[in-house]
């Protein structure tokens, strides 16, 4: 092989090494020219867009935030941490909540067919207006009697006591009151032989002592 052959081989092998570093090359002079428009066009955005904060922006705000951060770098972390575990709770209890939810809101409708949220409404509005019509020492004295009522009411329900209401409640409806006449001292004498009317005397006098402890009157035993 003489010298000239080997110089265009060298040539050749040259050319081809080359050929794919010019193509790599025009590519890329090719992609910046298509860049470079849209490059132009973004700075130009990006300038307007920081003009807007010109004013508000200082470098040194920048900078001493820089600063804070790297101070802060472990409650960073632990806010990361927090964050994490909030995530982690809250995918472990959505099913939960997907399940809970439906029962609680089918309750709380419930409860509103049932008419207990006007009733609460209606409850605090009566409060307000007892409170716009008394004052904090009337109330604390509405509470003592209040008190002192559940502690009759209690009494009232015994046995004995819801017996004696119940017949006693049952008295309008068995009297006729149209019947009734003058009775004068022989007349009383004379009902006296009916058994009723030895019964109602029997209670009459039953209740009469009672009607004693009314005067707060303590017997002593």
């Amino acid at each position: 092989m003489t010298n000239e052959e080997q110089i265009l081989e060298r040539i050749e092998r040259l050319e081809n090494e080359i050929a794919p570093m010019a193509r790599a090359a025009r590519s890329m002079g090719e992609l910046r020219e298509e860049l470079t428009p849209r490059v132009n066009e973004a700075v130009q955005a990006l300038i307007v867009e920081l003009a807007d904060v010109e004013s508000d922006f200082q470098i040194e705000d920048l900078l001493f935030l820089i600063k804070k951060a790297m101070r802060n770098v472990r409650n960073l972390n632990f806010t990361l941490d927090q964050l994490k575990n909030f995530i982690d709770f809250a995918q472990t209890a959505e099913p939960l909540m997907k399940s809970t939810v439906p029962q609680i809101i089918y309750y709380l409708d419930d409860l509103e067919r049932k008419g207990l949220f006007q009733m609460a409404t209606v409850f605090i509005d009566v409060v307000t207006k007892i409170g716009e019509t008394h004052t904090a020492e009337d109330m604390e004295q509405i509470g003592d009697g209040m008190a002192e009522l559940i502690g009759i009411l209690k009494k009232l329900t015994a046995p004995e006591a819801l017996a004696l209401l119940n017949n006693a409640a049952d008295l309008p409806a068995s009297m006729d009151l149209s019947r009734a006449k003058p009775v004068g001292p022989l007349g009383m004498f004379w009902r006296l032989g009916d058994p009723d009317v030895k019964e109602g005397m029997g209670v009459l006098i039953e209740l009469s002592k009672s009607l004693g402890a009314l005067k707060g009157i303590d017997k002593e035993p």
